[in-house]
């Protein structure tokens, strides 16, 4: 029993453009004895690493103790090979983590960790609890200054273990009904993986098998099964909601600790999501593209070509150029090395705005009308800024259409969208937000036609940042306390604000 970590710091990155809309982190997990479980888990994070790009950890047992290495930066940043080949171990679990308020901190950086006589446990959580406080009150006096929802978590979770004589797999079951909100959960003990999701099932979480493909012996679990084919791992099911999985030598055992009240986030079929991953059955790039065909029948426009926002508006695209009959193009060049940088742009950077990210190509754009087919449209700073640029670039017309409904409301469920007063969608109509981006005309999808694009049943999903219905309520007294407790946020006395 044991625990290590990374000692790197790096700087907090600054980005000079608005972020889309971001999820907070990606979980990955494996037991595979006799296999590199640290590489397998390095090129499983690796697949997720657009669910977070600002910090990345690795926790590993080899049975006797647990070794966690994390990081500051990109999955490629954290690790090298070197470092990989000294994680030896029969099962890990990794994280790559958003920070949805709080500190962008290494601290902060998960796999969180908690070591006691009994034994250690490594923890990494994607979505966000809406509970916290009430949790954080649990726990001892001594342990209350926990800074992330994911380590009151950690160490509620170990305090039930060690508590009374029950094993982890008890402390869990008896713990995780009183946890309210969001949670993809992977954790281990220095034998053990385990892996469980909330009620509503609101972040995507699935099970894989080692073995038919890659070689390699095992299970695996991931927040997307994008994760599972990158390591050649064959999809065995979705981790039901309310479901709590044991993996170890006598394969999976898999308990209920609640009953399963389906409410997947419907946001993940429009942007967060790789296009690549099957979210209940459905293809996301499927999904996407259809509305785009969809969009294209609601909000017909006379145009030239049709071009995406890459790389997130190119399925809808497609499908809107399909349904239109209007030719499809790549007007703009995405720049795929920008990302996340820690670099300070100077001022005169800073003001190219949209250019680090996003090039025109002008012998496509002059003279043309645009139909520019996006994912979302959050604060409008970007969408200004496209516009603008696309005009620049000689463009005649540009016709804004969005694969999604207005954004209207906060999420609480761990995406990092703006309050409700800085989401442009709550404040402006939709032709206010057409002149507020200076485009000629501006349409959204309708709500219902982005569910029947889906084909998941309304009532099984989460919509509430377009209809602001929210499946697990948050109060109306508490909601702004909250909005200062996002995921990977300070709990408690230790509140911070962006």
């Amino acid at each position: 029993m044991g625990v290590s970590y990374s000692d790197g710091r790096l700087s907090m990155d600054h980005d000079p453009l608005e972020r889309g809309p971001q999820d907070a982190c990606g979980v990955f997990g494996v037991w595979a004895p006799g296999e590199e479980v640290s590489k397998l888990t390095y090129f499983g994070l690796y697949a997720l690493q657009h669910r977070g790009q600002e910090s990345a950890g690795i926790a590993l047992s080899d049975g006797e103790r647990i070794v966690v290495y994390k990081d500051m930066g990109l999955v490629s940043q954290v690790f090298n090979e070197a470092t990989l080949d000294s994680l030896r171990g029969d099962l890990a679990i990794g994280h790559c983590r958003y920070s949805t308020t709080g500190s962008p901190v290494w601290e902060n950086a998960q796999p969180t960790f908690y070591s006691a006589r009994e034994g250690g446990l490594a923890l990494g959580h994607n979505g966000n609890l809406i509970n916290t406080p009430e949790l954080a009150a649990m726990l001892p006096d001594s342990r209350r200054g926990a800074t992330t929802d994911t380590e009151v978590l950690t160490n509620l979770l170990a305090d039930y273990a060690n508590g009374e004589g029950r094993t982890m797999e008890q402390a869990a079951r008896e713990l995780l009904p009183k946890v309210q909100g969001a949670f993809s959960l992977v954790f281990m003990d220095e034998h053990t993986l385990y892996a469980a999701r909330d009620p509503q099932g609101i972040r995507p979480f699935v099970l894989g098998r080692l073995g038919e493909t890659s070689g390699a012996g095992g299970w695996v679990v991931a927040s997307e099964t994008a994760a599972l084919d990158i390591v050649g791992a064959t999809m065995v099911r979705e981790i039901e909601p309310g479901e709590l999985l044991t993996i170890d030598e006598r394969g999976v055992r898999s308990q209920r600790f609640a009953p399963a009240q389906r409410k997947g986030c419907l946001f993940e079929y429009v942007y967060l999501a790789r296009p690549d991953t099957t979210i209940a059955g459905r293809n996301v790039n499927s999904t996407r593209v259809e509305v785009g065909r969809r969009l294209a029948k609601q909000h017909p426009v006379e145009a030239d070509l049709v071009i995406p926002v890459p790389e997130s508006g190119t399925p809808a695209a497609v499908g809107y150029a399909e349904a239109s009959g209007i030719p499809f193009a790549q007007g703009l060049v995405k720049n795929s090395y920008v990302g996340r940088t820690f670099i300070q742009p100077s001022q005169t950077l800073r003001q190219l705005g949209i250019r680090l990210k996003l090039n025109p190509l002008r012998e496509v754009i002059q003279g043309r009308r645009l139909v520019v087919v996006d994912d979302s449209i959050v604060r409008g700073n970007t969408q200004r800024a496209l516009v603008r640029m696309l005009r620049d670039a000689g463009a005649a017309e540009v016709h804004v259409r969005i694969s999604s409904p207005p954004v209207l409301w906060p999420c609480y469920y761990g995406i990092d969208f703006a309050t409700r007063a800085e989401l442009i969608a709550a404040n402006l109509s939709v032709d206010e937000i057409a002149a507020s981006v200076n485009a000629d005309s501006l349409a959204y999808v309708d709500l219902d036609e982005l569910i029947a694009a889906s084909e998941v049943p309304k009532n099984e999903l989460c919509r509430a940042c377009f209809d602001g219905v929210y499946p697990i309520e948050v109060d109306a007294d508490s909601r702004g306390k909250f909005l200062l407790e996002k995921s990977c946020g300070t709990p408690g006395a230790k509140l911070a604000t962006k």
